[in-house]
């Protein structure tokens, strides 16, 4: 139930408008709240905060974060995002989220085909720029949504680290 909540919200997500979000009209908001907003990050909000991750994507940054919808999330063999969520799995599900994060703000323009990108995970992604945007296996779907620490670039699977 719990992963196809976040799916419905991650797929309302990518409906990100490609204008700024802002929050009480005073600039824009944090990565976290920003996701929070498009509703269509709702398994990854709630991956985020059973990580214990929430304060560190509203930290200062920046960060770019290469942010999974629901429906990706939803792509996953049934119940994994359950079981990542369980207290006992809070370091695998930290590796996987942290996997998505590279710090320091990557926007789209910075990108060049064939580039690798440390995670804060500690591992590389490699990014491909032709034919179509990818991270890894997944393909951006949404570029440069930006946030006050940072940039979300939306993606269409999850990606997973070589564990």
């Amino acid at each position: 139930m719990l992963r196809r909540t976040f799916m419905a919200a991650v797929v309302a997500g990518t409906a990100l408008v490609s204008t700024p979000i802002y929050a009480d009209g005073h600039g824009k908001m944090d990565i976290v709240d920003t996701a929070v907003g498009a509703g269509s990050f709702g398994t990854l909000v709630a991956a985020v905060q059973a990580a214990g991750l929430v304060d560190t994507l509203k930290g200062e940054g920046p960060f770019t974060v290469f942010a999974p919808t629901d429906e990706a999330f939803a792509k996953l063999p049934a119940g994994t995002v359950e079981d990542l969520l369980k207290p006992e799995n809070k370091d695998t599900l930290t590796a996987i989220l942290t996997y998505h994060v590279v710090p320091g703000k990557v926007m789209s323009g910075d990108l060049s085909d064939g580039m690798m990108a440390e995670t804060v995970q500690g591992s590389q992604v490699t990014i491909k720029t032709d034919p179509a945007v990818m991270v890894d296996e997944a393909a951006v779907t949404q570029a440069d949504i930006e946030a006050s620490n940072g940039v979300i670039h939306v993606i269409d699977s999850v990606i997973m680290p070589k564990m």
